[in-house]
């Protein structure tokens, strides 16, 4: 999959597939792709790891590095147990807190489990096979009330209720769409955070709770 067969699926859901008399430029149908694509992917993010580096007696770790970030899911210090071993941590402003009674007392490696946005663009794609048709879906219905919405007091060879019919269309592929990210929101919430489940509940990311 890539951003052009992304195209062409939507133009078919669409039945805008004249190239001759497209009602959709490329750009415009790309630009709801990726809006579509953008949502999707927070629903569904892309699981991802990076490897960062402590320093001597700091608990304090850097995420400037980790340019794709969206959530840290999970952190594993020390490295190389079996099984794993996974602590608790806060994130603020770009940094990441091992929340540890005592420092790292060197270099030692933590490796941080997190989500990333899906890629889509003109030669690959992230997209998991199930989220590509949430894609297509919700990237046609706003091209679809997009339309309709400029279409709105305007001359259309098919008649005065070709806006109504793009918004009715658009509406019900807008409701389909928002109900697939529930359940990917859902079922993406579940496997995330069966990696570390804290004692006493989900350390916040936001706040630092103490040692």
């Amino acid at each position: 999959m890539d951003l052009a067969t992304m195209r062409a699926r939507v133009r078919r859901e669409l039945h805008d597939e004249s190239a001759p008399n497209y009602r959709w430029t490329d750009d415009e149908i790309d630009r709801h792709i990726q809006r579509s694509a953008a949502e999707a992917s927070v629903a569904s993010l892309r699981e991802r790891k990076a490897t960062l580096t402590t320093s001597a007696g700091s608990r304090d770790l850097s995420l400037a590095t980790i340019t794709d970030l969206v959530s840290v899911e999970a952190v594993e210090y020390p490295t190389g147990q079996y099984p794993p071993t996974y602590v608790r941590f806060s994130t603020w402003a770009g940094t990441l807190t091992l929340l540890v009674d005592s420092p790292p007392g060197g270099a030692e490696n933590v490796n941080i489990y997190y989500g990333a946005l899906h890629t889509l663009n003109a030669t690959t794609s992230t997209l998991p096979v199930e989220v590509e048709d949430v894609v297509a879906t919700g990237a046609g219905a706003y091209a679809a009330l997009e339309w309709a919405n400029f279409a709105i007091n305007r001359i259309n060879v098919g008649g005065e209720e070709v806006w109504r019919q793009y918004v009715t269309w658009g509406q019900e592929r807008l409701a389909a769409f928002l109900e697939a990210l529930r359940r990917l929101g859902q079922r993406n919430a579940v496997r995330a955070r069966s990696l570390y489940v804290p004692a006493g509940g989900r350390s916040s990311q936001a706040t630092d709770a103490g040692p």
